[in-house]
């Protein structure tokens, strides 16, 4: 396993610096400028020029780019331009608490209820609980996040008053968003226990085990569930990702400062150090997420070994 690791480790940073890479060069082809063109009229050529400079916007591309990868190396993600003065790095930091708050409880919710309604199903295949979970599955992947926050925002924040509609205040105001998001999870973890749950019941152990006098909730909880989680894990780590790291359209609708309406102000703005930490940052934490993923299949599942080679 320890030369697994190592070796992903080695593709790891391969992946960062091939996205890194093709993301400051694709940046540098976007429309306008990161400064304010009708202030920048005001100014004199000079005054421009040392604004430029400032920034290191003054030199060649890739010049540029070769300073940006060794300043990367030393942990400097920049200095913001439309949060003047500021590092990129700081305001990453600031915006991560509110993201992964919601995303964390999307989570937890949605893996519960999804495991819960998906052991359900298989259990009681063919009756109510199979169908009612079945609906949910269908309707959590057709309904987008966003028709349910807006629904979420009318009959349970405007209508009957229990939960902040927007802006971030207070604990509760990360209820709502939490909720629309879990939705997702919910569907897709339901529907993939259930159907790995059905073919592990038809195992030829889970019929030695019956023979055994094994009760049902053993059979459950003992080999059922647990042979049922590796699809469940191989699911996870893209959800994991994608919730902790801010979804772009649910922190917009409920005004969350978090990750993902920092990435969207900054593409709006062209701030180019901002478009590149953040980047980098979504990315580091997906290729991450991903090999603790690959690590977690060993310890759900004896069975399964990373790498070839001995330990």
């Amino acid at each position: 396993m320890k030369r697994y690791i190592a070796k992903r480790i080695v593709y790891l940073v391969l992946t960062l610096f091939i996205i890194t890479t093709a993301t400051f060069f694709l940046m540098k082809n976007l429309p306008g400028t990161p400064f304010d063109e009708e202030k920048l009229a005001l100014l004199t050529q000079d005054q421009r020029d040392q604004i430029y400079a400032s920034y290191g916007l003054d030199k060649p591309v890739i010049v540029q780019y070769v300073n940006y990868i060794g300043n990367i190396v030393q942990g400097d993600l920049g200095t913001s331009i439309y949060y003047t003065g500021q590092d990129v790095k700081d305001i990453i930091v600031d915006r991560i608490y509110p993201s992964a708050l919601v995303g964390l409880q999307a989570i937890l919710l949605g893996t519960v209820i999804g495991l819960i309604l998906g052991v359900l199903a298989a259990y009681r295949h063919n009756s109510g609980w199979d169908y009612a979970a079945m609906i949910v599955s269908v309707l959590g992947v057709s309904i987008p996040n966003f028709v349910l926050a807006a629904l979420l925002q009318y009959y349970i924040g405007l209508k009957w008053g229990i939960l902040p509609v927007a802006f971030w205040e207070s604990y509760d105001s990360s209820v709502l968003p939490s909720v629309a998001l879990s939705f997702g999870v919910i569907a897709i973890i339901a529907r993939f226990v259930r159907t790995e749950m059905l073919e592990v019941l038809q195992q030829d152990y889970i019929v030695t085990a019956k023979a055994k006098g094994l009760g049902q909730m053993a059979i459950l909880s003992r080999h059922a569930v647990r042979n049922s989680l590796i699809p469940v894990i191989t699911i996870l780590g893209p959800i994991v990702v994608n919730l902790l790291t801010g979804s772009l359209v649910i922190e917009n609708i409920f005004g969350i400062p978090g990750i993902g309406s920092l990435f969207v102000d900054s593409i709006k703005t062209n701030d180019y150090a901002t478009i590149m930490g953040v980047t980098i940052f979504y990315s580091a934490f997906y290729v991450v997420v991903m090999l603790l993923v690959d690590i977690l299949y060993s310890l759900v599942d004896p069975r399964i070994r990373l790498g070839s080679g001995r330990e």
